[in-house]
C-alpha cells in the first residue's frame, strides 16, 4: 500500500482554501472570486506558476554604480550622526501619536542634508513629509519613531532592569522603551533618504525622494488617516523596513486591523456597600469574557483579537463609573476583520445590558493587509546579498545570548547570515499588522526585514528595547539603510526594474478596488503638542481638520434599583 505525504505547500495550501470555503480542487481565480484582497496577496502568484517548494531567487537585478558607491559611502562616512539620531530617539521614548522630539531631531537631520519639511500633514502635528529633488521617479521612505508603553530598559542590559521605573505603593509601572525598535527604523530609513539624496546630487540624477515621517504606528494611526488624506499620491514606489530577529526580503502579506475602544459609563459609589452601584469595570470584564468564548467557533486560524483594559478603577472601595477596553481585531483582509469585528461589537452591547450600563463605543483606525512586491523583493535581495548581512561582534553575541538566557530562550545568540528569498507560505496563518499595508495599496512596497535583536525573541519585549540602545541595533540599523539605499538607487538608474514593480503592482490590484477603512469625517486620535513643539514647526492647534477640545465622555447615569421600595420598619 502506498501512502502519500503531502509536502508543506500542499497541507499549507489546503488551509488557505478551507479559510476560502473551497475545495483542494479550486484555482487561484475561483481564490480571487472568494476574497480579492487575499486573493490578489496570496492566490496571485500561484496564478503566475510561483511554486515555493522550486522557486530560487533570480540574480543580475541589482547593479554597480557610481551613484550607488556615493550613497553607500555617505552612510560609512557619516554613520555616527545616524546612530546619533537612533540614539536620541530611544532616550526621548515617546508614545505614539505624541512623538514631540522625536520627529522634530529626525526632520532636523533631513534639513541639514537640503530636504525642505512640511509639518502637520494630514492634520497630525508629528507627520512631515521632506524632499529633496524634483522629476524622475517619486521615491518614498518610512519613517517611525514611536515607542511603546511599559517597555523601558537600560540600553544594553541582559536582565530586566527598567531605565524608568514610576513607584506606587499599590500598583508599580514601567516608563515607555524602543521595544519595536522605531527609533532605529526611522534613522535608518532617514540615513537610506540622505544617502539617496547625495547619489542624486554627486551625480545630476533626476529623482525625487520624499521621506514620510509617520507617527502613531503602534496604534496603526498613522497611514490610514495620511492615505486617506493623498499624502502619499504620486509615489512611484515605496522603500521600507523593520527591525527584527533576522535578516531577510520578503513579499508577504500581513493582518488586516480595526482598533476602536468601548467605554462603559455607570454609577460609582462605596465598594463595601455595592447595591444599586453600577460599575463600568464590571462591564468592560464581562465583555472580555464574551469576547474570549468566540475564540473557538467563530475566530478562524488567520483571526486574532487582542485587549487591554485602560481605566479599571483607582480603588477598591470605589465601584467606577467608569472603564475602557482596547481591542485589536486582526484578520486576512478587510472584510474578514470586519465580520470578526461586529462579533465583538455585540459582545460589547450584550455586556453593557448586563451591566445596566452604557455603551460609548469609538473607532479609532483600521489597515488593509499588506500587498507584496515579487519585483520589488527580488531587486531588494540581491542588494542584501551582495552588501552581507550585518557584522556583530563578540560582545554583541555575548549580549545576545545573555539575553535568551535571561527569558529561556536557546542561547542561539545573532544570525550571521541573511534567510534566503522565499515565495509568501500559501497559507495565512494570521499574525501582526502594519499601517504600511494601506500604502502598498496605493503604490509598489519593497520591504526587509533586518536583524536588531536576537533569534528567537519577540518584538514588544524588554529585549528589544535593550539591543535597540546597544551595538546590535546600531549594526542593523546601518545595514537596513545600505540596503534600502542600494535599491533605490537602482530603482531610479534602471527605468524597467521600476516599471516591472509597477507592472505587477498593476496586475495585483487589477480586480481589486481600494478603499480606506476611516469613515468620511472621522476624526483621529490626537493630543495637543507642547507649545515649544509647535513654535519649532510654526504648526498653529488646532489645524483646521481638528475639533478640539475633543467633547468629554462622562458618566451620568442613575444608580441602580435594589428592589421594590418598601414601608419602613417601625
Amino acid at each position: 500500500m502506498r501512502i502519500h505525504v503531502a509536502n508543506n505547500y500542499d497541507v499549507g495550501r489546503r488551509r488557505l482554501l478551507q479559510a476560502f470555503g473551497l475545495t483542494a480542487a479550486a484555482g487561484p481565480l475561483a481564490m480571487a472570486k472568494a476574497d480579492p484582497v487575499l486573493g490578489a496577496s496570496l492566490g496571485y502568484d500561484e496564478s503566475k506558476g510561483v511554486d515555493p517548494t522550486a522557486y530560487r531567487a533570480p540574480t543580475g537585478l541589482a547593479l554597480s554604480s557610481s551613484a550607488k558607491t556615493t550613497a553607500l559611502a555617505w552612510l560609512d562616512a557619516n554613520k555616527a550622526e545616524v546612530i546619533r539620531l537612533a540614539d536620541d530617539i530611544w532616550q526621548y521614548a515617546e508614545l505614539s501619536l505624541r512623538e514631540w522630539k522625536s520627529s522634530l531631531a529626525t526632520a532636523a537631520l533631513l534639513r541639514k542634508y537640503g530636504f525642505t519639511v512640511q509639518w502637520g500633514v494630514g492634520g497630525l502635528p508629528a507627520a512631515f513629509v521632506a524632499t529633496y529633488g524634483s522629476g524622475g521617479p517619486v521615491l518614498g521612505f518610512n519613517a517611525e519613531y514611536d515607542a511603546l508603553p511599559g517597555l523601558s530598559q537600560q540600553r544594553g542590559a541582559s536582565s530586566h532592569d527598567p531605565l524608568v521605573y514610576n513607584y506606587d505603593a499599590y500598583g508599580p509601572t514601567y516608563g515607555a522603551g524602543h521595544g519595536d525598535a522605531h527609533n532605529l527604523l526611522g534613522a535608518g530609513s532617514t540615513a537610506a533618504a540622505i544617502a539617496v539624496s547625495q547619489a542624486i546630487r554627486a551625480g545630476g540624477l533626476k529623482a525625487t525622494v520624499k521621506v514620510f515621517g509617520t507617527t502613531g504606528e503602534e496604534q496603526l494611526v498613522g497611514k490610514p488617516y495620511l492615505v486617506k488624506a493623498g499624502v502619499y499620491d504620486g509615489l512611484d514606489a515605496f522603500l521600507d523596513w523593520h527591525p527584527f530577529n533576522n535578516s531577510l526580503a520578503f513579499w508577504n502579506t500581513t493582518s488586516a486591523l480595526s482598533s476602536a475602544t468601548f467605554t462603559f459609563l455607570g454609577a460609582a459609589g462605596h465598594g463595601a456597600n455595592p447595591l444599586g452601584n453600577k460599575s463600568g469595570l464590571d462591564a468592560a470584564l464581562l465583555m472580555a469574557t464574551m469576547t474570549e468564548y468566540l475564540r473557538e467557533k467563530n475566530v478562524a486560524a488567520s483571526g486574532r483579537f487582542h485587549y487591554a483594559v485602560i481605566n479599571g478603577g483607582g480603588a477598591p472601595n470605589v465601584t467606577p463609573d467608569m472603564c475602557s477596553i482596547w481591542y485589536f481585531v486582526r484578520e486576512g483582509s478587510p472584510a474578514r476583520v470586519q465580520v470578526l469585528y461586529d462579533k465583538i461589537v455585540e459582545c460589547a452591547k450584550a455586556a453593557a445590558q448586563a451591566s445596566q450600563t452604557k455603551l460609548a463605543h469609538k473607532f479609532h483606525s483600521a489597515t488593509w493587509n499588506t500587498l507584496g512586491n515579487k519585483a520589488g523583493a527580488e531587486l531588494l535581495n540581491e542588494n542584501m546579498q551582495q552588501l552581507g548581512a550585518p557584522v556583530f561582534s563578540a560582545a554583541d553575541q555575548e549580549l545576545a545570548k545573555a539575553l535568551q538566557r535571561s527569558v529561556g530562550k536557546p542561547e542561539a545568540g545573532l544570525p550571521t547570515g541573511l534567510v534566503p528569498l522565499t515565495p509568501p507560505a500559501p497559507a495565512f496563518g494570521g499574525g501582526i499588522s502594519t499601517d504600511t499595508a494601506d500604502v502598498s495599496w496605493r503604490t509598489p512596497v519593497v520591504t526587509a526585514l533586518v536583524t536588531t535583536f536576537p533569534t528567537g525573541l519577540p518584538n514588544h519585549n524588554w529585549t528589544v528595547t535593550s539591543t535597540a540602545g546597544s551595538s546590535i541595533g546600531h549594526q542593523g540599523m546601518l545595514s537596513a539603510a545600505r540596503y534600502l539605499a542600494a535599491t533605490a538607487v537602482d530603482l531610479i538608474q534602471q527605468p524597467e526594474r521600476l516599471a516591472g514593480l509597477q507592472q505587477e503592482f498593476a496586475d495585483r490590484t487589477a480586480g481589486v478596488q481600494w478603499a480606506s477603512l476611516i469613515p468620511d469625517n472621522q476624526q483621529p486620535p490626537v493630543y495637543e503638542p507642547p507649545a515649544d513643539f509647535l513654535a519649532a514647526t510654526g504648526l498653529h492647534w488646532p489645524p483646521p481638520s481638528i475639533r478640539w477640545p475633543v467633547p468629554e465622555v462622562v458618566a451620568a447615569e442613575q444608580l441602580g434599583t435594589t428592589g421594590p421600595n418598601l414601608a419602613p420598619v417601625t
